[in-house]
């Protein structure tokens, strides 16, 4: 029998903040049950599958585009200066998030003004980077912004701080699904120092 892994999609587009979706993308590769089975599944995604050059210049092959129709569980939404200044504008990209049927929607850094530009925010809790937020809270009234935290979950949506903020909330999502004692051994595993809360 095949195992069923949790799907997880990581949105790339050029501009992207490395750590955004490289934070998220270990964290979820990484993870196992404590007999080193897998738990997820991960991918990344961009509009049209070519290369796209990161913040800093850092190139990158996705794994899938958009014409590609892969059903996730999971979609994380990443920020940096491609998100808050060029895709916000991209109607096709913002189409295709609004089209996403996934289980947990999630933004890393500024990518919560990709979910509030596409209305998925309105009237719900969200965060971001901490120089942002300002802005967020200026141009999307309809969001109750939270200050100094590192993620905030609505259950369906996520939305973490800036930068390797979205590590903690991959952790936080890896506790939510699978429990406290593989999110910790998944951050030892990374030795990455965290206080992961029952």
């Amino acid at each position: 029998m095949t195992e069923v892994l949790v799907k997880v999609g990581i949105l790339i587009f050029n501009e992207v903040e490395v750590l955004d979706f490289a934070g998220a993308f270990e964290v979820f590769s990484l993870t196992t049950t404590l007999d080193n089975k897998k738990l997820f599944s991960v991918s990344t995604i961009s509009e049209s599958g070519e290369i796209i050059s990161t913040r800093n210049g850092l190139q990158i092959l996705p794994t899938l585009r958009f014409s590609d129709n892969s059903d996730f569980d999971i979609l994380i939404i990443p920020g940096g200066y491609g998100a808050e200044e060029i895709e916000i504008k991209n109607i096709t990209l913002l189409n295709w998030i609004k089209s996403q049927k996934v289980k947990i929607l999630a933004s890393v850094c500024t990518g919560a003004f990709l979910l509030a530009e596409c209305g998925l925010l309105d009237n719900k809790k969200a965060t971001t980077h901490w120089m942002d937020l300002d802005r967020l809270e200026r141009e999307y009234p309809a969001i109750n912004v939270i200050r100094n935290v590192k993620f905030v979950d609505e259950e369906e949506i996520i939305t973490s701080g800036g930068i390797s903020a979205g590590i903690n909330m991959s952790f936080h999502i890896v506790k939510k699904l699978f429990g406290i004692e593989i999110a910790k051994w998944t951050a030892r595993r990374m030795e990455y120092d965290i206080d992961i809360q029952e």
